[in-house]
This record gives C-alpha cells, structure tokens and sequence, in this order.
C-alpha cells in the first residue's frame, strides 16, 4: 500500500448524521475527523491495531480547534482530507479540511494528538513510536497556534451528565464527539434555532469513565462578543475534564 501525507475521504450526509434544521451535527463532523485521522495514521503505519500491538498505546487527541464557513446539509457530500505535521517531543499536530462536492473549502481544523500507554494510562514521548511520513506537508489549514484554554470566572452550573454505555470508545473512555454534544446540550433548543457555531476549541484535559458524573458550567466571555466558554468538571474529584471555547453567529431558521 502506498504511503500518502495526504489522505482524502468521502462523506455522504444521511438524515442520521443531521441535526433538526437537517444540517451536520457538529457531534458527527468530530467522529469523521476521528475516524479519517484513523484511516490516515493506517495509511502511514501507525493505525490503531498498529499502535496497540506494536507499542501498548493509542492515539487520544487532546486540542482541537475548528472554523466553519458553513455545515453541510443532508444529501450533500463531502471529501475530508487531513495530513500530519511533523511529531514534537510529545505532541503529533494533524489538520483537517472540508470540501463540499464542488471543491470548495467549508470548514477547517487543527489538532494535536498524543499516544497513551493503555495500561498505565499515561501519554508517552512521541519517540515511543516509530512514525516516518513519505512527505512534509508544510501547509496548515488553520493558522493557529492551540493553547491552553482559560475560563472566565463566575461559569454557571447548565446539568449534570453521567456518563453512560453508550458514550464510551474502544479505549474505555468517553469518546472525543459525546464532548461535543454534551457542550451543545448546554443550550436549549431556541438557542439553536436563533444561532450557530463559528468556530469551536476544545481542550480534553482528562479522561472521564462511565459511571462517573460531569458537571457541565457555561458562561459567556467578559471581554469577546459572542463567546462562550464550557467547562466539564468530574464530581468525583472536582478535577476540569475539558475546557471548550466557542464562537458563536446569530442565524434565522424557520
């Protein structure tokens, strides 16, 4: 199999993969980011039964920020392309961009992943692994350099989440996409009806497990307009499981 730093791959929008106004839940777009960077970390070598039975690890992304020009709407297809930058010390960067069927680009993201020992459930040097791309590919989707977030004080408690069976991954965690929805969930439905989201950031600062509970806080942003931050935190330990920052437009639907 040839070895490509681009990888490209197609999506038809079904009605199981939109929301109410029959456009792409944002929920989705993450678990195609997921399992195209999966197609393309095989691609290079270094796909998931690769990593678990080579090296004990497996790869967990841990920043992510995504703009969007626009969603897809049901019956429109897709193509994702994603290529690698090359690996830090620790951290593997990964973009990510969407086409709609006449090429034109709709949305972008750029990520940073880590590798996990599976048993010790700690992230290991990015050295741990043996990864040689066929090419550089210099060009980012987005530039932008991801940091750590920070949360505005005085966030307000929107619910409680207990994390269920069907939230969890093959890792025995809770998937990257179920955050998405639960920050989503954060909001009834006329604020979906009257905005949208621009631009999303997401920090996964640490695992949740089901059984355990999460408090979801929200607030909106003291200094920036039309931003609002979330916050998941573990009532067991009171530890932040992750931070998410969102840009968010006002829209008209009927």
């Amino acid at each position: 199999m040839q070895k490509n730093i681009l990888y490209k791959q197609h999506y038809p929008i079904d009605l199981r993969d939109v929301d109410f106004k029959k456009k792409l839940r944002l929920s989705t777009l993450f678990s195609h980011f997921q399992g195209v960077a999966s197609l393309s970390s095989a691609n290079l070598g270094a796909g998931i039964d690769d990593l678990a039975n080579d090296y004990g690890v497996a790869w967990i992304l841990m920043r992510i920020r995504v703009e969007i020009t626009r969603m897809p709407e049901w019956n429109e297809d897709i193509t994702i392309e994603t290529w690698p930058q090359e690996p830090g010390k620790i951290e593997f960067e990964r973009d990510f961009v969407v086409r709609d069927q006449k090429g034109i680009p709709i949305i972008r993201a750029v990520s940073v992943w880590v590798v996990m020992d599976l048993v010790e459930r700690k992230v290991k040097r990015a050295s741990h692994i043996s990864l040689q791309y066929p090419s550089v590919m210099k060009e980012r989707a987005i530039d932008y350099k991801l940091k750590k977030l920070k949360s505005p004080q005085g966030l307000e408690t929107a619910y409680h989440k207990v994390i269920g069976y069907s939230d969890i991954d093959f890792n025995g965690h809770l998937n990257n996409s179920k955050y998405v929805d639960y920050i989503l969930d954060c909001f009834p439905l006329e604020d979906h009806k009257t905005h949208e989201v621009k631009a999303m950031e997401v920090n996964f600062n640490q695992e949740a497990l089901p059984g355990e509970t999460i408090m979801l806080k929200k607030g909106l942003s003291g200094t920036d307009a039309g931003v609002v931050h979330i916050e998941g935190i573990n009532e067991n330990d009171h530890n932040v499981i992750f931070k998410a920052r969102m840009e968010i437009r006002e829209v008209s639907w009927e």
